[in-house]
């Protein structure tokens, strides 16, 4: 037997092992065939029928809000009247002002202004929530309490709504409260402990190294998205409640950093920096060739694999019992390192990567945006996707390449129906459509500043 999910429209069948009673989900009608792309069956939609208030802004709540849209969920996405969310006009800027990487992460969403610091910007949040299945936010914890919009506001109205929350260190304990910058956190995660380059001593050589790009928010959105879809599942389970998914910056990052914590606890261990390499295994680094800037990954450290690519560079005398495995190659990383980088760098990045791999041993370029914008392995698997754009503003449409969404589904991932859209371009079906508001009272808030 299964069971539905029901909204207006149709049924979307679950089987009974996950959902024990019909789940309330509300989004308008046929909106599935707008969120699947015309090759996928309406029912296979993962989220199809789920609905996403996001109140997030910048990069960790929305790129949460990114992966439910692509999976079929319906997104609504609020921003500020008049300047939206601050992304919009973050670093590179298009031909209309507005950032690509906006277009990007705004990808499948609708985008409705509304002021949440007054009063009737926040009672038409509270009649969204009301038609909502998951509400996404990523401010100061307590914010959305004082503005009457919390968990123990808007529960009472619709206990089935999901309270997905992002910040810094999370909704309870003593760092509560701290502002919630992403690189703060990599820092107190001890991520960016386990970055930089170290000198001879194996001491860190000045400034742990960030990447860069803005990791932890990312791995914040992607855990957030994780856990949603989870109290989702367990919504079925729950008699139809939801509950709150509190996500921490520097727990997400926390987790990713793998046995360095129980090798601490019982050895003490204190894992540092390692330069272009890996502490404790050997070897795997990056190695330059000849030409300058140009650098490859060399992973040979399983024992016949090194054997392998010892032979091919002529270092046989690197080989033997004394190299055996990986602890005893450990001992010896710097000679081992050395005899490959002299080798490496007396070759172009074509012919290392050649005769790695008529030695059968795994290596690859370290490709800029550059290389991997036209690459045909990505361009075969859906990861660079190139989506239309229309600014409103310029009468004019171009395209911009957007990075394809991970993992891929036989039957459900949506691809990018949009780019991220002008600011406000739903309102009039968000608020007229949904919400039933008449013209006059759209025009009204409009003059009051609240859309």
């Amino acid at each position: 037997m299964e069971y539905g999910m029901m909204f207006k429209g149709d049924a979307i069948p679950f089987p009974s092992s996950i959902l024990s009673q019909h789940v309330p989900f509300r989004i308008q009608d046929d909106s599935c065939t707008l969120t699947c792309s015309p090759a996928i069956d309406r029912q296979t939609c993962p989220l199809s029928g789920v609905r996403v208030l996001e109140l997030g802004q910048l990069i960790a709540g929305p790129f949460c809000g990114q992966l439910l849209a692509h999976f079929g969920a319906e997104v609504i996405k609020i921003e500020p009247p008049t300047t939206g969310d601050p992304l919009r006009v973050w670093r590179e800027l298009d031909e209309d002002g507005v950032s690509p990487w906006f277009r990007s992460l705004a990808r499948n969403k609708k985008s409705v202004t509304l002021d949440l610091r007054k009063e009737k910007g926040r009672e038409i949040v509270e009649k969204l929530a009301l038609k909502s299945d998951v509400l996404i936010e990523n401010f100061k914890p307590g914010t959305i309490e004082k503005w009457g919009i919390g968990p123990s506001d808007l529960s009472p109205l619709n206990p089935s709504l999901i309270f997905t929350r992002i910040s810094g260190y999370g909704q309870t304990g003593p760092l509560r409260s701290e502002p919630g910058f992403a690189a703060v956190c990599e820092g107190f995660s001890g991520f960016r402990f386990v970055n930089g380059n170290v000198d001879s001593n194996g001491k860190l050589a000045g400034a742990p190294v960030r990447p860069n790009i803005s990791l932890g928010d990312s791995l914040a959105g992607l855990h957030a998205a994780f856990g949603t879809v989870m109290a989702l599942l367990a919504r079925g389970k729950l008699g139809g409640k939801g509950q709150t998914v509190d996500v921490a910056i520097y727990e997400a990052v926390f987790n990713m950093m793998e046995g360095i914590l129980p090798a601490y606890s019982r050895t003490g261990a204190v894992r540092g920096p390692s330069g272009p390499g890996v502490t404790g295994i050997v070897p795997t680094s990056a190695f330059p060739t000849s030409k300058d800037e140009e650098y490859v990954i060399i992973g040979g450290n399983g024992d016949s694999i090194y054997q392998r690519l010892m032979q091919r560079i002529g270092r046989e005398d690197l080989t033997g019992e004394a190299y055996a495995n990986n602890a005893k190659r450990v001992e010896r990383q710097g000679e081992i390192e050395d005899a490959i980088t002299a080798w490496t760098s007396k070759h172009t990045m074509d012919e290392v990567l050649k005769a790695m791999k008529e030695a059968r041993v795994p290596a690859g370029p370290i490709n800029s945006i550059a290389n991997l914008a036209e690459d045909e392995h990505l361009v075969a698997r859906g990861m660079v996707e190139s989506v239309p754009v229309h600014s409103k503003k310029l009468d004019k449409t171009w395209e911009v390449k957007v990075p394809g969404v991970s993992p891929i589904l036989d039957r459900g991932g949506t691809g990018t129906r949009w780019a991220g859209r002008d600011l406000g371009e739903d309102n009039e079906e968000v608020y007229r459509g949904e919400l039933g508001m008449s013209e006059a009272e759209v025009a009204a808030l409009i003059k009051e500043g609240v859309i």
